[in-house]
């Protein structure tokens, strides 16, 4: 009796996030070790969005003890933590928001842990690097490149706040896109459409059956109809859909007085012809995810996706004859319940078949492999066939690559730059705010006497950083200006914004969902591509203006 008990107040407390990514998703939430390096007011608002749907378990490394600053800027540190350890005092409130989470804290810098044991870091699914210098953070994202553990890197700057995603791969099955097909096969009708398609007799039925009858079959009787008066040419132009959709409307049936009847489900036939002309095949993106040498060079070591991707691949070779597997769902429509069950079980049988026969090949797949066959789950199986038309694979550059002179790509740089208040320019801030700190020790306008000497000091390693990047490109003074009166501070208000992004980020790498902060504002994630993740968040006023945007760049 616990179990069920206790599942019914999980489905409760968590019933949100189930909608969105499901049981499988909060599962992998729920398996996740996440390590977030400084509890920062940044990072303890991560934390907070991390915990409260369920992280499995989180570590916070800090060796910093707690001051009067953190606590006028972290909701999670309180005057009585002056003085003790930063990571300790924040993991203790922050458990307090979800009992079914484990906090754990080290007291250590992460320069100590990456001198001392750097194994220390293999040991998470993802780190969190906030508010670090940039040569302990190149330290920290080779190591963790090379032993393949997502890295996400973040700073809250003043009114400013960046974000950087590096991970070697990023494997999505359920990409949820906007401009989603239906998978009805009214081009290339599987024997079992095709029969129970047959069954009706649209000519010979009573009035009742004949304004019942699934949108779905009416379009496929008249295409039948056109494709026999058309030489088997489908309709394609604008003209000739105009011309199928009359066809339709002549099947609507007369009264007493010859006037058409009132046939909801002709004209939500006629309303749909484009989609069930939607032409049946692979879309580029999975066929490139085909041919890559993960899909066709499978080792012990190929995570599931990728056999799955190989024996989707076979199976449309064979059984599939050309096609994916059959999605198994179709749109709600007018019809009476007993023949809209019937046809929807044509497809969901359908889709079972197609699962079932992707399955085997999957399992001497795994058999070939020397992998058990329950390493892929029934569950894992059918959602990886359900979205097959729909997978995404994300690659990133390492952050060596983006520092490095020799790969730094200038030219994206550059044609950003048209405009000398694009959003690039923070980035290029950023940088020479790190350029700063390592030459001084410290960031600059820390304290107010600072700033008006400062501002010559920035100036000056923005332009030797420009100058070594070959950049030639302008930066008004009004931003040297700007980020000296920040003083590196983290203020709350931007600090809870960039944490709830991250967090949200966080969530979709575990739960295999699209990783990019904003769909709106992100670039075309097809396969393959090399991918960085930037997002300036910009609330500044005074002389720069007035803003408010999320920015993603391709760097």
């Amino acid at each position: 009796m616990a179990g069920p008990g206790r599942a019914s107040i999980k489905e409760q407390r968590y019933d949100r996030q189930l909608r969105l990514w499901g049981d499988h998703g909060q599962e992998a939430l729920e398996s996740a070790h996440v390590c977030v390096i400084n509890a920062t007011a940044t990072g303890t608002e991560i934390l907070k969005n991390l915990v409260l749907p369920g992280i499995g378990s989180f570590t916070i490394v800090d060796g910093n003890q707690v001051s009067g600053e953190d606590v006028g800027n972290n909701f999670f540190l309180q005057k009585k933590h002056i003085g003790k350890n930063r990571a300790q005092s924040a993991t203790e409130l922050l458990q307090e928001l979800n009992s079914d989470v484990s906090g754990n804290y080290v007291e250590e810098s992460p320069e100590v842990l990456l001198d001392n044991n750097p194994s220390f870091f293999n040991r998470f699914n993802l780190v969190v690097a906030t508010q670090l210098s940039e040569s302990v953070l190149l330290r920290l994202a080779e190591l963790l490149w090379n032993s393949n553990i997502p890295l996400l890197v973040c700073r809250t700057y003043g009114l400013f706040g960046y974000m950087r995603v590096i991970i070697k791969e990023h494997t999505v099955v359920e990409s949820h896109p906007d401009n989603k097909l239906e998978d009805l096969r009214l081009d290339k009708q599987f024997p079992e459409l095709r029969e129970h398609i047959q069954s009706y007799d649209l000519d010979h039925m009573d009035r009742k059956d004949h304004s019942h009858t699934p949108w779905i079959v009416i379009v496929a009787k008249y295409l039948t109809k056109w494709l026999n008066e058309q030489n088997g040419q489908f309709p394609k132009s604008y003209k000739e859909k105009e011309a199928f959709r009359q066809l339709i409307r002549q099947g609507i049936l007369k009264n007493e007085n010859g006037a058409p009847e009132d046939e909801e489900n002709f004209e939500e036939a006629t309303k749909n012809v484009n989609t069930a002309l939607n032409t049946t095949e692979i879309p580029k993106g999975i066929e490139e995810i085909f041919n890559d040498d993960c899909c066709i060079k499978l080792t012990e070591q190929s995570p599931s996706f990728w056999i799955l991707a190989r024996a989707v691949k076979e199976f449309v070779a064979n059984e599939g004859q050309g096609s994916l597997p059959v999605q198994g769902s179709i749109p709600d429509m007018i019809a009476d319940s007993s023949k809209f069950i019937k046809l929807q079980n044509v497809y969901r049988e359908k889709a079972k078949k197609d699962i079932a026969a992707v399955g085997n090949h999957a399992a001497k797949l795994l058999q070939s492999l020397g992998k058990a066959p329950e390493s892929i789950s029934e569950r894992e199986l059918k959602l990886f066939c359900s979205n097959a038309a729909f997978l995404r694979v994300v690659r990133c550059r390492s952050l060596a690559e983006e520092y490095s002179l020799n790969t730094f790509n200038k030219d994206e740089i550059i044609s950003h730059m048209d405009n000398p208040d694009s959003e690039i320019v923070l980035y290029l801030m950023l940088r020479a705010v790190d350029r700063f700190y390592k030459q001084y020790g410290r960031y600059p306008g820390v304290c107010n006497y600072q700033v008006e000497d400062d501002i010559g000091k920035l100036k000056s390693c923005l332009a030797g950083f420009l100058q070594e990047h070959g950049l030639s490109v302008v930066v008004k003074d009004d931003y040297v200006q700007e980020f000296c009166r920040y003083g590196a501070a983290e203020p709350h208000a931007i600090a809870a914004l960039v944490g709830g992004k991250n967090a949200m980020v966080i969530s979709k790498v575990h739960t295999n969902k699209p990783a990019c902060c904003s769909t709106r504002w992100s670039p075309n994630l097809h396969c393959f591509n090399y991918f960085v993740t930037v997002v300036i968040t910009n609330c500044c006023q005074d002389s720069i203006g007035t803003k408010s945007s999320l920015w993603v760049l391709q760097i």
